[in-house]
Order: C-alpha cells, then sequence, then structure tokens
C-alpha cells in the first residue's frame, strides 16, 4: 500500500471542504481542511502515525516529545507516539492548553514534559502558524526546546515564513495546493 497516497485520498474525502470560509486567522478561503476528521478515524490515525513518524526519522530529528496546541495537534500527535513505540524508538506525546487550568496545579502543558525535553510541535492543518507559535512559546517558557513543527497540511499562507522567522524548520506532510488540486477545487 502507498500510504502517502491514502492518507491523501482520506484528507481528501474526510478534510477537504469546498465553499467560503473564514479561517481562524480571520482570512476568508475557498476551501477549508478539518485534519482532525482524517486523524480522528482509525485508518487515519495508523497512516498519520507511519508518515508522521517517518518523517520524524527522514528529517533525522533529535526530538523526546511530540505534542501541540490542543484540540488540533491532538490526534496527530498519539498517532506518532504510539508508532514511535512500535518502532523502537519511543516519543511520549504532550498537549499544550490554550490557558492554564483554573484547578489543581494550573498547568498548561499536559503529559509530563520534563525540563530537558526536546519537542516536535505538531499541527493539523497550518495556515499562519498562530497556533504552532504559541506552542511553541509555551515549551520554550518550560525550559524545551523546540526547533520543528510538523504540519499535516501546509496552507502555503504564511505559516512557514512566520516560523523560519522565529528559527523554526516547517516540515509538511501535504500543501493546501495539493489536496485543493486532488479535490477538484481552484484557489481563491
Amino acid at each position: 500500500m502507498d500510504h502517502r497516497k491514502r492518507l491523501k485520498e482520506l484528507l481528501v474525502e474526510r478534510s477537504v471542504r469546498l465553499g467560503d470560509f473564514t479561517l481562524a486567522s480571520g482570512a476568508r478561503s475557498s476551501y477549508y481542511v478539518d485534519a482532525r476528521r482524517t486523524a480522528m478515524c482509525a485508518e487515519g490515525q495508523m497512516l498519520v502515525g507511519r508518515l508522521g513518524f517517518q518523517a520524524v526519522l527522514e528529517h533525522d530529528l533529535d526530538v523526546t516529545h511530540v505534542g501541540g496546541l490542543t484540540m488540533g495537534a491532538d490526534p496527530v500527535s498519539y498517532a506518532v507516539a504510539h508508532r514511535s513505540w512500535l518502532e523502537g524508538r519511543p516519543l511520549d506525546a504532550f498537549s499544550v492548553r490554550k490557558k492554564a487550568k483554573e484547578h489543581g496545579t494550573g498547568q498548561r502543558i499536559e503529559g509530563g514534559l520534563p525540563d530537558e525535553a526536546r519537542c516536535l510541535v505538531v499541527e493539523d492543518s497550518m495556515t499562519t502558524g498562530g497556533s504552532a507559535l504559541q506552542a511553541v512559546e509555551v515549551l520554550r517558557g518550560a525550559g524545551a526546546t523546540v526547533e520543528t513543527v510538523l504540519t499535516l497540511v501546509d496552507r502555503e499562507e504564511g505559516g512557514r515564513r512566520r516560523l523560519a522567522e522565529a528559527g523554526i524548520v516547517l516540515v509538511a506532510l501535504f500543501t493546501g495546493s495539493e489536496l485543493l488540486e486532488a479535490a477538484g477545487g481552484s484557489p481563491g
């Protein structure tokens, strides 16, 4: 099975919607990618984990943990962590809350992240990179090292540039234009 081809098909079938949408960044778009619809299904979990962990190996990422801003990053990071265990190179997952809990320990980072963690921040779909940068800021503030962000879909609307300005490399499994073409749409 060509896992990349199948994940692309699944993203187009389950996650790409054509129409008129307002994105989290406030920008208008002729398409929307709700990658959670793919990343949360059983087949999508397997494919995301396989391809996400493969990207870690292909890019020789020296990371110990994988996660990002809840909730979009959660299924991606859990899938990659699961696959990493199966491959004998365990990466623990974590989640970054949008704001600190108002009870208990008041944490923003869940998952037992040690001070010396080397983190791979993940996203399901990226437009401007704002969510990834928010997670990076929280993680760095907690003493973690972050050098790379992995996204399932880079919408190619400034996220890569903003991350590069912050000294972070973006690894994307797919581009928005690639999915849009497969879905029979056009940007605009």
